[in-house]
């Protein structure tokens, strides 16, 4: 499918008008739940996840069977300003380590059994430095936001979607910062692991960033396009066809939810068929994750980005699935209920 959508305003008509959540759905769901051979709230977090999935896919007993994972990959203006540990021929290397299926997150989709796609955007033309001006055009980040719509296969039923681009935790720092206000301190962390010096520099960046850009102070969209990259704008993109087409995603890391929190901001309820995988160890996700009230599935002191957090929670939203759709009821059992 190509990407309906021409212009940022094109794009925010689009998402203002998905669906919402099927709650015939879900009240089915709920009223099967409640019949199932286990005490009432035993299963936790994997009820409300299996009641959540109902919602998306318009059934009492829903299933997960193709999980897609897609890694986008860009490279940052803001590189030659010192704020990676590691030097922007990252980017593309990793992306034929991906490509060579040699990375973690390979490994990961192999395990959880879902689909693994990888889409480099313009390797050889980073986006401008952020702190002299927008990063992107508006047709630059439109045809990003095309590239992560047309990413998601429509026969998905479940969406990961993950990050590669060298300088990336600071083009998402820059956003959180665009969005929710605070100092610029608060929301920039090590990334890939930069000292102190490097740290510093980032916290400048981040504060030059929005100052040299105002619009993205009062418009989420415009943050996006100004303080982003293009694998940033590719995941708002996809996120934002899965809302569209109604199909559940697990958000990953800080920069996937600097990404998804655009939309949010750009249109509530934009962010309903989202849950978060984990919280990472990037200093300001836990507060980003507050922020758009996502509570995260997992937290093991990931840092890698790749979709590698979002990727390790599909198989608890498949089990949370299985549960509620192949458990016995107390009838079909004959288990008495008490």
């Amino acid at each position: 499918m190509t990407a309906p959508f021409t212009t940022l305003n094109d794009f925010r008509g689009l998402l203002a008008a998905a669906p919402r959540a099927d709650q015939v759905a879900v009240d089915g769901a709920a009223a099967r739940n409640g019949q199932l051979t286990k005490p009432p709230g035993a299963l936790g977090r994997l009820e409300d996840l299996a009641l959540w999935l109902a919602g998306w896919q318009g059934t009492d007993r829903p299933r997960i069977v193709a999980p897609q994972i897609v890694i986008f990959a860009g490279n940052h203006g803001i590189c030659a300003q010192g704020v990676s540990a590691f030097p922007a021929e990252v980017t593309a290397q990793m992306v034929g380590n991906f490509q060579g299926g040699g990375a973690a997150i390979n490994q990961l989709a192999k395990a959880c059994g879902a689909r693994l796609d990888v889409v480099p955007l313009d390797l050889d033309t980073p986006t401008q430095d952020f702190t002299q001006g927008p990063a992107m055009t508006e047709a630059e980040v439109v045809a990003a936001l095309a590239a992560g719509w047309d990413a998601v296969d429509p026969a998905t039923d479940l969406l990961v979607v993950g990050e590669m681009g060298i300088g990336n935790t600071t083009s998402a720092a820059a956003i959180a910062h665009a969005l929710y206000g605070g100092s610029p301190a608060a929301w920039t962390g090590r990334g890939t692991g930069v000292d102190d010096a490097g740290l510093a520099r980032k916290t400048d960046v981040v504060a030059r960033g929005l100052g040299a850009n105002p619009a993205a102070g009062t418009d989420a969209l415009q943050a996006l396009r100004c303080l982003g990259g293009r694998e940033v704008a590719a995941m708002a993109g996809a996120i934002a066809r899965a809302r569209v087409d109604g199909i559940p995603v697990i958000l990953d890391g800080f920069i996937c939810c600097a990404a998804a929190a655009t939309l949010a901001a750009a249109v509530p309820g934009a962010l309903d068929h989202a849950v978060a995988g984990h919280q990472s160890a990037e200093a300001a996700h836990a507060t980003l994750l507050d922020r758009l009230g996502k509570p995260p599935l997992l937290q093991l002191g990931l840092r890698l980005g790749e979709g590698s957090g979002a990727a390790l929670a599909i198989s608890i939203v498949k089990a949370a699935a299985a549960c509620h759709s192949d458990m016995a009821t107390f009838a079909e059992a004959a288990v008495s209920a008490g």
